[in-house]
């Protein structure tokens, strides 16, 4: 855990005591696949000598961290500025608040929320620099040569993203849209 943002905090479970193992001086702790490092989980302690056991010992594992909250009830749509953000030392029971404004500030919700709700990547994503309807310039260029037209765009798309155009001789081209 010692990768994460935030105060860790855990508290081993007892083993059941009826459990009998033999004296191990070659233990190996490890994490069961599926398993996370956050609420009620387990982690798996192992002999590594011939005969050797392997146990799964219960843990109840904390995180503290100061996360990004809206300040106010926000509409989708609305573009995040910093006025909308406050910070709130929270303890997370999964990993996914955001804790870094610059990874907010500028993008766009996806859904209406309420005040007070802890931000997650999910519920944003970045602003469209074309929009479906609006007239583009499409652009190609090859080694000796580049050739500009118009055309009206058929979807959304951010920068980075496919962007469909129709072009004003009816065909439909596919490209990367950038601002």
């Amino acid at each position: 855990t010692s990768g994460q943002i935030g105060k860790m905090s855990y508290q081993v479970d007892d083993i059941d005591p009826r459990l009998t193992l033999q004296r191990c001086d070659d233990m190996q702790a490890f994490l069961p696949s599926g398993s996370r490092l956050i609420g009620r989980t387990s982690v798996g302690v192992r002999c590594n000598r011939d005969q050797g056991w392997t146990i799964f010992v219960p843990v109840q594992i904390k995180l503290t961290q100061q996360i990004l909250i809206n300040a106010r009830q926000l509409s989708a749509g609305h573009v995040i500025d910093a006025a909308d953000l406050t910070t709130q030392s929270r303890e997370v029971n999964h990993l996914g608040g955001l804790t870094d404004p610059d990874l907010v500030v500028g993008k766009v919700l996806r859904y209406s929320i309420s005040a007070g709700q802890m931000l997650r990547a999910e519920m944003l994503r970045v602003p469209y620099s074309v929009k479906q309807g609006q007239t583009v310039q499409l652009l190609v260029r090859g080694d000796s040569f580049s050739i500009r037209s118009s055309g009206v765009a058929l979807n959304d798309a951010s920068d980075g993203q496919l962007a469909r155009v129709r072009n004003y001789a009816g065909g439909v081209v596919n490209g990367v849209a950038h601002g």
